[in-house]
């Protein structure tokens, strides 16, 4: 029976690897697009993990790992740098356009009734 868990293990460790290694891909990708990045890592519950990315152009974008150990791994193997939160500088890098303010001015105000 310890061999049999011992293969489980083996295979999802192989699995958050291959994954990890994807998520670096596609960071790597974010990054070359827009002169560089740098990402925050958040908890966000059973969905997973998100790794928030902002582009030295204050581009931005996001990615879901399934877990806070794969999203560390992923931005690891990016070489990027990693916030401990989503403020001051970091954050102040983000540019948004009409499409994003229109979105939240709509969920604050303005948006669809409740009635």
């Amino acid at each position: 029976m310890a061999d049999t868990q011992q293969v489980d293990d083996s295979k999802q460790a192989a699995k958050a690897e291959r994954r990890a290694a994807r998520l670096a891909k596609e960071i790597g990708a974010f990054a070359r697009a827009h002169g560089g990045a740098e990402a925050q890592i958040a908890y966000i519950g059973h969905e997973g993990t998100r790794i928030v990315l902002v582009g030295e152009d204050g581009g931005w974008g996001d990615l879901v790992a399934p877990t806070y150990a794969v999203a560390q791994s992923a931005v690891e193997k990016a070489g990027i740098t990693v916030h401990e939160d989503f403020a001051g500088e970091f954050a102040a890098k983000v540019k948004t356009g009409p499409y994003e303010w229109k979105r939240m001015a709509g969920i604050q105000i303005g948006g669809p009734s409740n009635d």
